[in-house]
């Protein structure tokens, strides 16, 4: 195969990429704004990420409790409440789009969906607690670290995930002939 046929069938591969990527966006996107997404899916899920956020809170000051997707102190003076956005589901969806439009062995394919969700999750409790002691501390600062850094952080660990799945995804090997001619 010549330089011009591997150069197209890489363009191809490319775009085919991007567009079953840009496609599960989409569908994923849609899908989480429903309502039985929402209720079935969504809120329960939150609500144990509340649960669990707590639970690590709760090893460093033990008079924090949960109820649903809120989490507080003792006194109520500083409430956290998980809303859409905060529970890392949006950089699940990026991940999950990227794995599943990669061209990959579908075992490889779960592998990367199960341990990417997982990655992207607790770091997501290493935020939502360290956001909770932020705004005990000081609000001006839980507003910048909840605003600006985290959110870039969870959505670059999403990307960094996705790469690290590319690195242990099986090799194709390509056809005979198509590498370079030996002189």
């Amino acid at each position: 195969m010549g330089y011009t046929a591997r150069f197209a069938d890489t363009v191809n591969a490319m775009l085919r990429f991007i567009l079953v990527f840009l496609l599960l966006l989409v569908v994923l996107f849609v899908a989480e704004l429903t309502p039985f997404v929402e209720r079935w899916f969504i809120v329960p899920f939150t609500s144990v990420l509340a649960e669990a956020s707590a639970w690590i809170i709760h090893l460093f000051d033990g008079s924090t409790i949960s109820h649903g997707k809120l989490i507080q102190n003792a006194s109520g003076s500083f409430i956290v409440s998980i809303e859409r956005g905060c529970n890392g589901i949006e950089a699940v969806i990026i991940l999950i789009s990227a794995i599943l439009a990669f061209p990959a062995p579908w075992k490889h394919r779960l592998l990367g969906l199960v341990f990417g969700f997982l990655a992207v999750q607790v770091l997501n409790l290493v935020r939502i607690v360290s956001l909770f002691f932020l705004g005990l501390w000081s609000h001006v600062w839980f507003e910048w670290f909840h605003l600006y850094l985290w959110q870039a952080l969870i959505v670059l660990d999403a990307l960094i995930v996705f790469l690290v799945w590319l690195r242990y995804i099986p090799k194709v090997p390509r056809a005979q002939g198509s590498g370079p001619a030996a002189a």
